[in-house]
């Protein structure tokens, strides 16, 4: 190894060598240990060998400029860093193999400029989402099934140092004084963090991945969440401006779903999005997004949903889709959609098509509006044309099970119609859930909609199909 300090380093330490790891004689073969131990020799070795690694991270750490690290490619600093390793694992005399220079080379640049040992699960397309649950507790959803991780922190401290780098990042603070906080990596992905005293075993953390591709209805009709038929009512139902609730439960694929439906819009159209964490990826070129604020440490400058839904009426909209209703905001919601702006969309967390409805009632009474419950029905019914349902089942697969029309009052009940119903048939060899739905082909309340954008017949087509 070359003596002469590359720029990303400081000066070597004049210390001299010593050694840190000492070997371990083996154990004599005849002598047995309980299952599940391991033997005192190979315990002692590993711990040398573990305080080896932690004293070589710690001088390699010292050792460089941050200044130059900043600005050097993470793929030629990977590079430098496993040459420093080498280089001081030479000099201290640490027996380490190729594979554990580039592991450790990758982790401590990892630790730098990423999110340590999460840098791995966010590249790994096939996670959904990654749960936190202290320093060695560490789970993923891959393919709708929640597994553990063998990702692992060093200790709690560094797993709070990476999540209060990604506080940072977005300017919030995260710490035993303000000890919960929302916020997104760069790439879109929700995060949700906990930390003590709230948080009993360290802090917590929670990560919604970002999809790095859009996915629209012919994926979606790929991955089984829907069939043809359905995907071209609901593709019917975006170009004709219906106004439509999604439906389901957390992880349920409410967004993606949201997401692919938001691809139908004309892109002459100004849209206006208004999400507590911004995820929607919508393609137009004419969209103005706006997301939350949450209050300063003294309490002040709080921008919730309801402002930013009452400002966006304000900007021309031709749309308005809100990411997720949650509060007082659904009065807006209907206001809007009950106001010209057509083909608004949103969704909502709710069992059925019909608690979808119960919920935003219960909703628009947060906001203080003071309404009595049939006038409520009365502006929902106004307002919503479509509720679409959606659920991640015991397979993993995440399914369209409703779509049902809001056809009107009566009495005060609100009348719906379950234009498809998803019923579960059994189960494949391959444990994925079989099923069909059931269609109604009643004519829709809102067919002069339909005629109004020469989308009629082709409603009646699609319903047709088998």
């Amino acid at each position: 190894m070359s003596g002469v300090p590359t720029p990303l380093f400081g000066r070597r330490s004049a210390e001299p060598p010593k050694p840190i790891a000492q070997p371990v004689a083996p154990s004599p073969a005849s002598e047995s240990f309980p299952s599940g131990q391991l033997e005192p020799g190979r315990a002692r070795a590993d711990v040398g060998q573990s305080t080896a690694l932690s004293e070589l991270r710690q001088l390699c750490l010292t050792r460089m400029d941050p200044v130059a690290v900043a600005s050097t490619p993470p793929d030629r600093l990977e590079l430098e860093v496993e040459r420093l390793i080498a280089e001081i694992a030479t000099e201290r005399r640490i027996q380490l193999n190729g594979r554990e220079q580039r592991s450790l080379a990758s982790d401590l640049v990892h630790d730098m400029l990423g999110l340590g040992p999460l840098e791995i699960l966010l590249e790994d397309d096939t996670i959904a989402d990654i749960m936190v649950n202290g320093p060695n507790r560490v789970f993923i959803e891959r393919l709708g099934k929640v597994v553990p991780s063998s990702a692992k922190f060093r200790d709690t401290a560094h797993l709070s140092s990476i999540c209060q780098r990604i506080a940072a990042a977005v300017g919030r603070r995260i710490d035993e004084s303000s000890p919960m906080v929302d916020a997104r990596l760069k790439d879109g992905s929700r995060v949700n963090i906990v930390f003590p005293p709230l948080a009993l075993d360290g802090p917590y953390l929670s990560i919604r991945k970002f999809g790095r591709k859009a996915i629209d209805f012919n994926k979606l009709v790929e991955f089984g969440a829907l069939t043809n038929q359905v995907a071209r009512i609901l593709e019917i139902a975006g170009r004709s401006r219906l106004n439509v609730i999604i439906s389901g439960g957390t992880g349920s694929g409410k967004t993606t779903l949201l997401n692919a439906m938001s691809r139908m819009i004309d892109p002459a159209e100004r849209v206006v999005t208004v999400e507590d964490a911004a995820e929607l990826q919508l393609q137009q070129p004419h969209v103005v997004r706006l997301e939350t604020r949450p209050p300063s440490l003294e309490g002040r400058g709080e921008i919730t949903q309801r402002d930013l839904v009452r400002n966006a009426l304000r900007m021309r909209p031709d749309r308005i889709i809100i990411g997720e209703v949650r509060s007082g905001e659904a009065f807006d919601m209907l206001q809007a959609m009950n106001t010209g702006h057509d083909g608004s969309m949103s969704t909502v967390h709710a069992n059925t098509t019909r608690d979808a409805l119960t919920r935003i009632e219960n909703m628009v009474q947060m906001g203080n509006m003071g309404l009595p419950s049939r006038a409520i029905r009365t502006q929902i019914v106004g307002a919503v044309h479509m509720i679409v349902q959606v659920e991640r089942q015991r397979d993993g697969g995440r399914r369209v099970i409703q779509v049902t029309e809001v056809c009107g009052m009566e009495g005060e009940v609100v009348i719906l119609n379950d234009i498809f119903q998803w019923e579960m048939e059994g189960e494949g060899p391959d444990g994925r859930l079989r099923g069909r739905y059931k269609v109604s082909r009643a004519r829709p309340n809102f067919l002069t909609r339909l005629s109004y954008f020469g989308l009629e017949r082709a409603w009646f087509a699609a319903m047709e199909e088998v």
